[in-house]
């Protein structure tokens, strides 16, 4: 028996379904399930009742389900005790749009998380890493704010970006024939508007200033329809659904990378950051620019 076979059958327990439960713990179904059933034989005890529709705890699974969970905790604060970590001192993270679905179990074992619910853009939580307000941050920054700031930052995960468009088109589209939008709110808007500006620089794609915030959102979507050309998607509006009428189409010759970076104070000594650190990035995506065809800006961290 394995103290991650424990983490597997709690999270099992949790979700009641093993698909769900193999992707918070970032493994493959199978294995998930073969992880199981060895952890069942060691015990000599049937957990789950399961078939192809559902999940459920037998009566010897509920009954070591709290005996697991307590192991687990003990097991984390051993481990907190063996870094220095004070189990009342929890890492303090924001974000601002992306962030990872497995928060906890990428900290378990490491440090107990403070997820900041403030979300504020990034130039403002990067400032709030650089002042001491938060311990960690995931946002965009380019070299010049971990310079002034004085942050180190590490990928974490990549956007890419597309264009959207009035009809039913979804070919790709040249980078010099998008528009981006750019807010004149530059407090709140500061990071999106120098990756627009530096984006059109340096394809000749047009720039179209506006005042309302309409570079997201429903506002976004009706200056598409406004403008009736394709238009540069935000990465706040990534994951958001096309309304009726609108298309999405990828951006191409160059496709624009979006970065997400975790970043904190440069020279940072709480081992309890430093862990944190070390398990969200442990499984980071490659550089981005082995992207084929990837376009960043050129003080991009991450460029290489």
């Amino acid at each position: 028996m394995e103290l991650r076979q424990l983490r597997y059958f709690v999270t099992v327990a949790d979700e009641l379904n093993f698909g769900r439960a193999a992707e918070r713990l970032r493994i493959a179904g199978p294995s998930l399930s073969q992880q199981i059933k060895a952890l069942e034989r060691d015990l000599k005890v049937q957990l789950f009742d399961r078939d192809r529709r559902s999940v459920a705890l037998t009566a010897a699974g509920a009954a070591l389900l709290p005996r697991a969970r307590a192991l687990i905790g003990e097991a984390d604060a051993f481990r907190r005790q063996a870094l220095g970590i004070a189990s009342n001192e929890p890492v303090r993270i924001g974000c601002v749009q992306w962030c990872p679905t497995d928060w906890s179990e990428r900290a378990a074992g490491v440090a107990q998380l403070r997820i900041d619910t403030w979300v504020m853009p990034s130039h403002a939580q990067a400032a709030r890493v650089a002042d001491g307000s938060l311990d960690l941050a995931i946002c965009w920054v380019q070299r010049a704010d971990t310079a002034a700031l004085s942050l180190d930052a590490r990928l974490v995960g990549t956007d890419e970006l597309y264009a959207l468009d009035v009809g039913a088109n979804t070919s790709p589209v040249r980078a010099r024939d998008v528009t981006v939008l750019v807010d004149a709110d530059d407090a709140s808007w500061s990071s999106w508007n120098r990756y627009a500006e530096q984006f059109a620089e340096a394809t000749g794609a047009t720039v179209v200033h506006v005042d309302d915030g309409g570079v997201t959102g429903s506002t976004f979507f009706d200056h598409v329809r406004r403008l009736r050309r394709p238009v540069l998607n935000n990465p706040k509006g990534q994951n958001d659904a096309t309304p009726a009428g609108l298309s999405r189409r990828p951006v191409v010759a160059p496709a624009p990378l979006w970065t997400w970076s975790l970043v904190w104070r440069r020279g940072e000594q709480n081992p309890g950051v430093l862990a944190v650190v070390e398990a969200f990035t442990r499984d980071a995506p490659p550089t981005p620019l082995v992207v084929a065809d990837a376009w960043l800006p050129q003080d991009d961290p991450h460029r290489g």
